[in-house]
């Protein structure tokens, strides 16, 4: 890690929120263009960061991989090198990544270079995005398909049981009270699974 990228991913070690990281971000032009209203949880800055650009609302979960680039020339150059001698050899593929307004990347996901997510977006955790994602989408999976519309996910969330405001969560920190409310309404929706074999 150079040494620019690495003062900055030090820095992003000491600030403990990741609203406030993002912003750092921002005012450092890290990346191509980020907007507002953007919260990125991984501290370590993407190689070649600079191919990367972020719309406004934007939420990367943990542990999202942004890959502006491929290395695999190494061992093909190696390879090629031992078995034919030197040759026409090839370069590191470096791309671009651009991820639209209004998106929430889940955490493990992987997006790979020369990928445009759409506006409106919902991508599941552990997913792959290989290619590019359309508006209005939700998209899962290894690698990420596009399984059901945005509008879709937002009714689906309407419906959801909230919890008692008084005992919401505060600063990434939940009460015993909404822990034990969480439970509850944990073995409320499985209590039909254990009477049907569980989940298999």
């Amino acid at each position: 890690m150079k040494g620019k990228r690495l003062r900055q991913t030090l820095r992003l070690f000491s600030i403990l929120e990741p609203v406030k990281r993002t912003e750092y971000m921002g005012k450092n032009n890290i990346f191509a263009s980020i907007g507002e209203n953007c919260s990125i949880e991984d501290r370590i800055i993407p190689l070649y960061a600079k191919c990367i650009r972020i719309g406004n609302n934007v939420r990367l979960a943990s542990h999202v991989a942004l890959v502006t680039h491929d290395v695999s020339h190494f061992v093909l150059n190696n390879m090629c090198e031992k078995s034919v001698g030197e040759g026409t050899r090839l370069h590191e593929k470096i791309g671009c990544i651009d991820i639209g307004n209004n998106v929430f990347v889940g955490s493990n996901t992987t997006i790979l270079y020369n990928v445009k997510i759409g506006n409106n977006v919902i991508v599941g955790a552990g997913s792959v995005v290989n290619r590019d994602i359309p508006d209005n989408s939700v998209a899962v999976g290894v690698p990420a398909r596009v399984i059901g519309t945005f509008d879709d996910f937002v009714k689906k969330r309407k419906k959801d049981t909230p919890y008692p405001q008084e005992i919401a969560v505060s600063n990434q920190w939940i009460s015993d009270k909404l822990i034990a409310w969480c439970w509850e309404q944990f073995d409320k929706n499985h209590s039909n699974s254990d009477t049907n074999g569980g989940n298999q």
